[in-house]
């Protein structure tokens, strides 16, 4: 089940720049992840601005490059399922290339790209009232926790 297991991190983030990478389709589901992600760095004292590429297919050399400045990334966006292959394509890339963007720059990069089979399920991920999720923060989380975590594994 989605949603169980979640970790309970407690994070510091005095000190910390982030930037927030969010892609620019489904308004709604976007307004959702963005708000938690700057409600995660906020609450962790992190300093952090947002930035939007077209979509989730930008996603990876936006991040790549938001790395240069910050100490942390959260890549955010979705992508809905239609009837053709191009779901799986955008989905492959944009992880991929988080991925490899991260591993280039030993960057955290945190991962809040929502993969639905249909807008209710994004809707419920994105940390809106009533959602089930919060991705958005979760990324945003994710990506504070391992700042602290690199800094640990190199002293």
């Amino acid at each position: 089940m989605a949603g169980s297991g979640i970790p309970t991190l407690q994070v510091e983030g005095a000190g910390v720049h982030v930037t927030i990478v969010a892609s620019s389709w489904h308004e709604k589901v976007m307004g959702g992840l963005i708000a938690g992600a700057e409600r995660a760095c906020a609450k962790a004292g992190a300093t952090f601005r947002t930035v939007r590429v077209p979509g989730s297919f930008e996603l990876p050399l936006a991040c790549k490059v938001a790395c240069q400045t910050a100490d942390a990334v959260v890549a955010l966006g979705v992508v809905i399922r239609g009837g053709t292959p191009h779901f799986d394509y955008v989905c492959e890339g944009a992880a991929q290339g988080i991925t490899q963007a991260s591993l280039q720059t030993g960057k955290p990069i945190g991962f809040g790209v929502l993969t639905c089979d249909n807008e209710e399920q994004a809707l419920d991920r994105a940390g809106l009232e009533g959602s089930r999720e919060d991705k958005g923060f979760e990324a945003a989380q994710a990506a504070l926790a391992m700042v602290g975590t690199l800094a640990e594994l190199k002293a």
